[in-house]
């Protein structure tokens, strides 16, 4: 089978017309006709419904576009690791992150030293579900891995188990926040004896910080208390929904601290906040001297450094 007629089936299904889909796919219709056939041949049924305007796709049509599409995704992601491993020059590190850890640790922490030390990165990821970042390590599509952690995480568990190695570069704090009302007080707070239950901005089932979220919530407060507005995966989603005052949730100290300092959001409760850490992955394996090389400099800030914390504590922090 050839992967431009799967292509092509997907133009025409987008199409519903000949005429069109060939003109999309840069071809005559007779020789995108041809091959529209060559597929039907090839897989041995009917997949276009002819006799219909616009076009309609048989039973089987049906079910094979959804394959189709998944095969047509699942090579370009091919296509786009290996172009990615064969650019990947021994200067260059692939880092995975999630968006938030790039906008705040990653930036403080990583960057300066890659910059100083003349060491190109390639930034991978942004929104992948929390196993991901794992196989991504684990199957050397990126050299190191940023991650928050917690004890309540078990997915970086392969990891353990397979005598990955890490570094705790920073702490963070995962704190409850709610937009502030005019007077400066939080818009939405906790209370077990509330008759309402709280709006909860959530982390989806793939997200990293589920796990911490539900633990914390756990903890004191009451389920029937707490109802789901909204599921994301990114924190900074999470974030932008608070500010549009749809309800409370929960993120990292480090990137709700300048809207905290102005007055756009407070700590709902600082008994529901905990600490998370900032850990970074790699294989011991990886031979890679640029890779050696950040990682014995992030060794030595860690040794200096002052724990992430210990500067919050010094921060003025808005609390509810």
């Amino acid at each position: 089978m050839d992967i431009v007629w799967l292509k092509d089936f997907e133009a025409l299904v987008a199409c519903r017309n000949f005429s069109r889909a060939a003109e999309d796919r840069n071809v005559s219709q007779p020789a995108f006709s041809r091959r529209i056939r060559a597929l039907e041949n090839d897989i041995g049924v009917r997949l276009i419904n002819r006799e219909t305007l616009p076009l309609t796709l048989t039973p089987a049509g049906d079910v094979f576009l959804s394959q189709a599409r998944l095969m047509l995704r699942t090579y370009e992601e091919t296509i786009e690791r290996c172009q990615t491993i064969d650019a990947a020059k021994e200067n260059v590190i692939r880092i995975a992150a999630s968006q938030s850890l790039y906008m705040t640790h990653y930036k403080q922490l990583i960057a300066p030293l890659a910059t100083e030390g003349g060491v190109e990165t390639d930034l991978n990821s942004t929104s992948w579900a929390a196993d991901q970042f794992v196989s991504a390590l684990q199957q050397h599509y990126c050299d190191a891995f940023l991650t928050y952690w917690h004890p309540s995480m078990d997915y970086l568990g392969p990891l353990e188990v397979a005598n990955f190695e890490h570094m705790t570069l920073a702490r963070d704090r995962f704190v409850p926040v709610s937009r502030c009302k005019p007077g400066g007080s939080a818009e939405f707070t906790f209370s077990n004896t509330a008759k309402e239950a709280m709006p909860l901005l959530s982390y989806g089932a793939v997200s990293a910080l589920r796990s911490v979220q539900d633990f914390v919530v756990e903890q004191i407060v009451s389920p029937r208390k707490v109802f789901v507005v909204n599921q994301n995966a990114l924190a900074n989603s999470v974030k932008a929904m608070i500010l549009e005052g749809f309800g409370m949730g929960w993120l990292p100290l480090s990137l709700c601290r300048s809207e905290i300092d102005a007055g756009m959001l407070t700590i709902v409760d600082s008994r529901l906040t905990t600490d998370l850490e900032i850990r970074i992955y790699r294989d011991p394996k990886n031979s890679k001297g640029t890779l050696n090389g950040l990682w014995d400099r992030l060794s030595d800030l860690n040794t200096n450094a002052v724990p992430f914390s210990s500067v919050a504590a010094q921060q003025s922090v808005r609390t509810g």
